[in-house]
Order: C-alpha cells, then structure tokens, then sequence
C-alpha cells in the first residue's frame, strides 16, 4: 500500500499544503490550511468505483492504468 504525505508549508503570504511539488490554494492560517489538508487526506482513503486513471510522468510518457476502489493510500498530514 502506497503512503501520501501532505505538508504544510508558507505560500503566498500564507499557508498551504503541498504533495509532490504542487500546492493547494493559500489559506490565511496555519490552522485554516491544516484543517483542509486533513480533510483531504481523509477523503483520498475513501473506497471508489474501479476506474481507468491516466497520468503523465516526469519524462513526458502519458499511461492508462486500471485502478481497484479499494486501493486506496495511507496518508498523512506533516507541519
């Protein structure tokens, strides 16, 4: 099983969390961008439908991949 870790850095003057280089939108407070994050990583735990999910990797090379509902990842939130 997969671990995603979700961060809480200052951005913009406030706060956000960010996961492999991509930040969320800035929150005022550190507790305001907190709060989001965990609700984030709770909901990305939450069981779905079996899908088809395409993505694009560093080098440029898209994939399709079929991905089971249950397969979701542990995650956490870090400050």
């Amino acid at each position: 099983m997969s671990v995603v870790h979700y961060k809480l850095v200052p951005h913009d003057g406030g706060w956000a969390y960010t996961l492999n280089g991509a930040f969320s939108e800035s929150f005022p407070t550190h507790d305001a961008a907190l709060k989001v994050a965990r609700r984030v990583a709770a909901e990305q735990r939450v069981p779905g439908e079996n899908s088809y999910i395409e993505y694009q990797t560093e080098d440029g090379q898209w994939h399709t991949e079929h991905v089971l509902g249950i397969d979701r990842p542990q995650t956490d939130v870090t400050s």
